[in-house]
């Protein structure tokens, strides 16, 4: 965990940076120099808009409904995020490994049980303590989170599972 402290600290304050710090002063930026470069020099602008507060009022409630109405294109009826997810699935190793966690700890080693049942079933084996007792940690798991535990409170709480 220690060598990707950096890593998790580095990508945070992307996100950090990206969403929430650049936006706000890209927003800032925008209303700041098309009002006063734009509106203020141009006489016909300046009868809709007669004040810097008019004008952002204004321009958000035109603003959001259309760039919602953009957002929306563009996940639904654009080709252009299909593409970007088709180049995250590419690019994401999961896609051929088992995420951490539920997928890992609790359904892959359930279906191989479900596997090792079926083909004893079928050939009239019977299962062995070790088999049953496999068994019933993954039904206490299933049933765990089924109820809207987590597995690291479980795992906490619980060495044994």
């Amino acid at each position: 965990m220690k060598k990707k402290l950096p890593f998790r600290a580095w990508y945070y304050f992307r996100v950090g940076y990206v969403q929430y710090f650049t936006f706000i002063l890209a927003l800032a930026n925008m209303f700041t120099i098309t009002y006063y470069l734009v509106i203020t020099h141009d006489p016909s602008l300046k009868i809709v808009f007669p004040s810097f507060s008019a004008y952002v009022v204004i321009s958000t409630l035109i603003g959001i409904p259309l760039l919602v109405l953009v957002g929306f294109v563009h996940l639904k009826r654009s080709h252009a995020f299909t593409s970007e997810m088709d180049i995250s699935v590419e690019s994401n190793p999961y896609n051929y490994k088992l995420y951490p966690g539920i997928l890992r700890e609790c359904m892959a080693p359930l279906y191989l049980e479900l596997l090792i049942l079926g083909r004893k079933s079928l050939s009239d084996e019977k299962m062995t303590e070790e088999e049953i007792e496999k068994l019933e940690i993954l039904q206490k798991k299933l049933d765990f989170i089924s109820q809207g535990g987590s597995l690291q409170t479980l795992n906490a709480k619980n060495k044994t599972l």
